[in-house]
């Protein structure tokens, strides 16, 4: 059922499932960091105050979480509104990434090499990490900050990815178009360009579904 308390509740959930405070939420989505404060979920005269949908829009692509996730939250499904367990996953710097040998064909993890790290993140057995290196991709990720990726899931226009070159280029983006013949590209960061690449020379295409702050 769809209630006021159930929808703020949602919103703290997604918040601690991506590790962030509900003022660090805010921040992520362009907000004021004080939108989500528990002061402002009611009015002066004590009525509810309801997100906007505007609002609820930005926190779910802010963390890349799905609508299906977020509804989930709200419904207090199994498994959704509390975070989810401890995983222990692969992790790989981007620089190493573009090097040979630390994935398979279909661009899953291979080979030795990996570090291990537990983040708190909805994530499979096929599920890897991969760090930030460097300001290609501010500013919504900075050097350091952790991309949980999953190979073979479905991507679709909008879906923040995460892309190897047949060359050993490794870079995370917004995916534009992809099609049999080509992949257009949509930089995170407006210093570097968009990119439409043939996919004859795209090595692996695999979805970002969580991110550290």
């Amino acid at each position: 059922m769809l209630s006021h308390d159930r929808v703020w509740a949602a919103i703290d959930a997604l918040a601690e499932r991506y590790s962030l405070s509900a003022s660090g939420l805010a921040r992520r989505a362009g907000l004021d960091s004080t939108a989500f404060n528990k002061s402002k979920r009611l009015s002066s005269d004590g009525r509810p105050r309801w997100p906007s949908t505007e609002s609820l829009a930005k926190i779910i692509e802010a963390t890349g979480a799905t609508l299906d996730e977020f509804i989930g939250l709200i419904e207090g499904r199994a498994g959704s509104a509390s975070v989810a367990g401890r995983r222990s996953v692969p992790l790989l710097g981007f620089a190493q990434a573009g090097a040979g040998g630390f994935f398979d064909d279909a661009g899953f993890p291979a080979g030795q090499g990996w570090d291990l790290v537990e983040l708190p993140a909805q994530s499979t057995e096929s599920s890897y990490a991969l760090q930030v290196q460097g300001d290609s991709m501010l500013p919504l990720y900075r050097n350091g900050d952790v991309l949980i990726v999953e190979p073979g899931a479905v991507t679709r226009k909008g879906d923040r990815v995460v892309v190897k070159t047949t060359a050993g280029e490794v870079m995370a983006k917004v995916l534009e178009r992809q099609t049999v013949k080509s992949i257009a590209l949509v930089s995170l960061n407006p210093d570097h360009p968009d990119r439409d690449i043939p996919m004859r020379d795209v090595e692996w295409v695999a979805r970002i579904v969580w991110a550290s702050q």
